[in-house]
């Protein structure tokens, strides 16, 4: 939140204005007087600003004006640099007409830092007996815009942590470091103008507005990828969380309606990141594997509570229903944003090597890698949960059942690795435990709101602030 200026703070700002004008009235006697090109440069300022591209969501602007007042502080010195700065605040002022504390503190801050730059630069030049014909001449040049760009900076960064409360320091991190490169290639351009000045005259102008508005240009689009990232990164995270909550509905719905299922698919999230981990996949598939055990069965809220919670054995017409709930939770999670490849695990993981599952009988390879090992910790799962609709069987005999059916329903290579992972590591899981299936359902929320993070990541680029 903003603060109005005290006046104390209003009366110093005032004050300070009036001795930068002060002594731009005395320094004026020895500027040079160049009016063709103090014309040229003002022309080149106002225009500049007055079009300048503005992202008023950060207060930041990009505008050519900058280049145009430090070029004027070296070539004709204090008095013209003043004034060609103060002409630009007020252009823009009377086109915008933001409010009178902003007015005033640019017009301080377009006052000193022309003043202050031709100031510095003459005096390097006469201590330094440099000419234009002198390469010292020129470094002088470069050091001059990149001072007149930190005193600019200063100046407003101040003004800002006053009025906000915004650090210096963070001000400094997150906008003028990003783009400090890009200024240096102009100050290389300040370098290039002068020189060019000097050995051809007043036609370099001309060359000079074209690269102003080049320069214009490039910053312009910087700034709208600037604002584009952040919508990108606020909707990022507002889809994220919007993903959270409905998943976490559909799921905790489930819960209420069959415990076994919400258990079920806690463990077989659990158990299929882990063998993914085993086989060597990536951390992205690892997330895919425990987003898509979590969700296998979620097609399964189709169903009838006297399927879901049925306590007889199921009839040939329930198991045809069942049948459907792959195709039925891929379409549910299909819908949602991002989660095609979720749904696609979802849609195969009753398919069986042998071509025999459901519900498009795919063969080996043509199931995904990951739905295979989803199909290998569910067969687990179900035989040895207290909660299946069969009695469940000891570790040893679902082991070799898991064998036994290794490369007719499922894959023989997830299937060992799954045994190996059971023995060396001794995975268990707490059959029945509510708070299991809650960790996998938190750790789910997690792994989305990093991607959400990740997806969203850009550069980000900024100009220099001022507070209009």
């Amino acid at each position: 939140m903003t603060r109005a200026p005290s006046p104390a703070f209003i009366a110093f700002e005032v004050a300070a204005l009036a001795a930068g004008l002060a002594l731009t009235a005395a320094l004026s006697p020895g500027s040079d007087w160049d009016l063709p090109l103090l014309a040229m440069l003002f022309v080149f300022a106002v225009v500049s600003d007055i079009r300048r591209i503005a992202v008023p969501a950060n207060r930041v602007f990009a505008s050519g004006s900058f280049l145009a007042i430090v070029t004027a502080a070296i070539l004709l010195g204090a008095a013209p640099a003043v004034i060609v700065g103060l002409g630009t605040i007020v252009a823009s002022w009377l086109v915008e007409r933001y409010s009178a504390p902003s007015l005033l503190i640019n017009l301080v801050v377009y006052t000193w830092f022309p003043l202050l730059a031709a100031l510095g630069f003459d005096a390097a030049r006469d201590a330094l007996d440099l000419t234009h014909e002198e390469s010292g001449f020129y470094i002088a040049v470069l050091a001059t815009f990149v001072g007149a760009l930190l005193l600019n900076f200063t100046m407003i960064a101040a003004y800002t942590r006053y009025e906000a409360g915004t650090p210096v320091s963070e001000a400094f991190r997150e906008v003028l470091i990003p783009i400090l490169p890009s200024e240096l290639a102009i100050a290389l351009l300040a370098v290039g103008i002068a020189f060019a000045y000097f050995a051809f005259g007043i036609v370099t102008i001309a060359m000079f507005g074209v690269a102003l508005l080049i320069f214009q240009y490039l910053v312009g689009a910087l700034l709208i990828s600037q604002e584009r990232a952040k919508e990108i990164e606020r909707r990022a995270h507002q889809l994220a969380g919007f993903q959270v909550g409905l998943l976490s509905t559909l799921m905790r719905t489930l819960d209420l309606r069959d415990r076994m299922t919400a258990r079920h698919s806690a463990a077989v999230a659990r158990y299929a990141r882990e063998l993914a981990a085993r086989a060597g996949m990536s951390e992205e598939e690892q997330e895919l594997a425990h987003t898509a055990g979590l969700l296998h069965d979620i097609g399964k809220f189709a169903l009838p509570d006297s399927i879901l919670k049925a306590n007889t054995p199921l009839t040939e017409r329930d198991w045809e229903l069942i049948k459907r709930h792959p195709a039925e939770g891929a379409r549910i999670v299909g819908g949602i944003d991002g989660y095609g490849p979720v749904s696609e695990i979802i849609l195969a993981h009753h398919e069986r090597m042998d071509g025999l599952g459901y519900p498009y009988g795919l063969v080996g390879d043509e199931i995904p890698p990951i739905a295979r090992i989803v199909a290998v910790v569910d067969t687990y799962d179900v035989m040895t949960a207290r909660d299946s609709y069969r009695e469940p069987l000891p570790h040893d005999e679902a082991i070799a059942e898991l064998r036994a059916v290794a490369g007719t329903q499922l894959d023989p290579r997830f299937v060992e690795l799954f045994i190996e992972m059971l023995e060396e590591d001794g995975l268990t899981f707490q059959h029945g435990s509510d708070a299991d299936f809650e960790a996998e359902l938190n750790l789910e929320a997690r792994i989305i709101r990093h991607a959400a993070a990740q997806a969203a990541k850009r550069p980000r680029y900024a100009q220099l602030p001022v507070p209009r």
